[in-house]
């Protein structure tokens, strides 16, 4: 009996322990089976085929550089102005006897005409006593001439040697011709305040405004009105430091016959339609100003309301014009679309070989058109007008179209062509 319950006991352990050793040895090889699955899968899954990278060329769109003689031009505006204006003003005082009737605001006078004259009757009386005083001091210097010629006859009929001047009456003489000096000299005084009891005009010209009456009572320095010279008028134009450049003008700059100043063509509506003036650039300013940094140059016209006028259009005081100014005139340059210049100085040519470079150029002028080039382009090479993402020498490109640069109307600012050579 005792031994079958040992032999049932022991039967208990050994199931016992196949079955833990079932629990711990299951998993294992459960994840040893999972690695040999996917090592094998990998083993013969088909491999992917190397295919090497391709580079696609950019496409662009590019235009042939152009060989041309082109005349720069500045475009600028200014007020137009007297270069000659002046506030009347009377020298003597008095009541105002008579006004010109051409002195009024946009009359016009020709020099030496008179414009304006106090009442002269004070001053006439003064010139006439001035004149009876020269009169009495003549007559006293020849009185006393005459006795100084008797005393110096009496003494040498003594046959006197040792005399004094006094008895020979010279500070006589000499007292009577000083009075005779003043008096003449009140009179000079006299006639001189009278003639300034007109006011006449200094030179040709127009009147801006007018201040006095007829029957007025004026001092000495009271304004009378303002007038100015119409021989010539001025333009006062503002350049910048590449304006200069363009232009070949300097600071204080002055025209003469050597250096002629540059062509000027000045525009403005008058009456709802446009006219046109032509001038020159005769000086330009010795320094900069200091708080807008630009050079102002001054554009004369001669005889602004004569021959100078557009179809009897005056160029007159007062008109806001634009000015376009003629500048240097540079053959052989390189034109290209304005798209084609990338920032200040830099430009994207397409090689033969199909490939970007990148090049620095020298811009001597720019529109909104074109650009003119002197250096960095030759004729005929391609530049790149379209944009460009991330560009780098040598990058691969395709040109899509290749057109021609066309011509610029001349009126375009910055630059005229001349000549396409």
């Amino acid at each position: 009996m005792s031994q079958v319950v040992g032999e049932s006991s022991n039967q208990g352990r050994v199931g016992l322990w196949i079955k833990r050793a079932i629990f711990l040895v299951l998993p294992a090889l459960v994840l040893v089976g999972s690695v040999v699955g996917v090592i094998g899968m990998s083993a013969f899954s088909p491999q992917p085929e190397d295919n090497e990278e391709l580079v696609e060329a950019l496409p662009v769109l590019v235009a042939a550089a152009v060989s041309e003689t082109v005349s720069l031009s500045v475009v600028s505006q200014g007020e137009v102005r007297p270069r000659t204006s002046v506030v009347l003003a009377s020298e003597v005082g008095g009541r105002v006897s008579y006004v010109s009737p051409n002195l009024l605001p946009g009359g016009s006078f020709q020099q030496g005409d008179l414009l304006v004259r106090a009442d002269p009757t004070e001053f006439s009386l003064r010139v006439t006593q001035a004149q009876v005083n020269v009169a009495q001091a003549r007559t006293a210097l020849v009185q006393e001439q005459s006795e100084a010629r008797t005393a110096a006859q009496d003494i040498a009929d003594l046959g006197m040697d040792d005399v004094s001047d006094l008895a020979l009456r010279r500070p006589q003489v000499a007292e009577a011709e000083a009075r005779l000096a003043s008096a003449e000299a009140a009179l000079a005084e006299a006639q001189l305040n009278l003639a300034r009891t007109e006011v006449r005009a200094p030179f040709t010209g127009r009147v801006r405004s007018r201040t006095v009456n007829a029957g007025a009572y004026i001092t000495p320095g009271t304004p009378l009105g303002e007038i100015f010279a119409s021989d010539i008028v001025e333009v006062p134009v503002a350049l910048t430091d590449q304006d200069l450049a363009r232009l070949g003008l300097g600071i204080g700059f002055v025209a003469s016959e050597a250096t002629p100043g540059p062509a000027v063509t000045l525009t403005a509506l008058v009456a709802g339609k446009e006219h046109s003036w032509t001038g020159n650039i005769t000086r330009t300013d010795s320094s900069f100003d200091t708080e807008t940094r630009v050079l102002f140059a001054y554009v004369e016209v001669e005889d602004p309301y004569g021959a100078s006028s557009d179809n009897g259009v005056p160029l007159a005081v007062g008109l806001f014009v634009t000015a376009d100014i003629e500048g240097l005139v540079i053959p052989g340059s390189i034109v290209i679309p304005r798209t084609a210049l990338r920032g200040e100085d830099r430009v994207f040519v397409a090689t033969a070989d199909e490939t970007l470079e990148i090049r620095r150029v020298t811009v001597a002028s720019s529109s909104r058109q074109r650009a003119v080039l002197t250096e960095g382009i030759l004729p005929g090479e391609l530049v790149i007008t379209s944009p460009v993402r991330d560009p780098g020498n040598g990058m691969k490109i395709k040109t899509v179209e290749h057109h021609s640069l066309f011509a610029v109307d001349a009126n375009v600012e910055g630059e005229t062509t001349v000549v396409t050579e």
